[in-house]
């Protein structure tokens, strides 16, 4: 359990931080939509996958103490 734990917490780190990174680009540059959504709720969206990473690295950190 703890090396899925692990993967799922790198994969959604990744995602989360390219997320975050695209909607400060795109509000920087003036913007307030990408393809369709407010670049808010992307922004939002990258720091909930960046709070799902962050979890689960605790879960798999409770699996190996306990």
């Amino acid at each position: 359990m703890k090396p899925l734990l692990i993967w799922i917490a790198r994969c959604s780190a990744i995602a989360g931080v390219i997320a975050m990174a695209l909607a400060v680009v795109v509000r920087l540059s003036g913007a307030y939509w990408l393809g369709g959504f407010q670049v808010g709720t992307i922004l939002q969206a990258g720091m909930a996958a960046t709070l799902v990473a962050c979890l689960s690295y605790l879960a798999a950190f409770a699996e190996q103490r306990g």
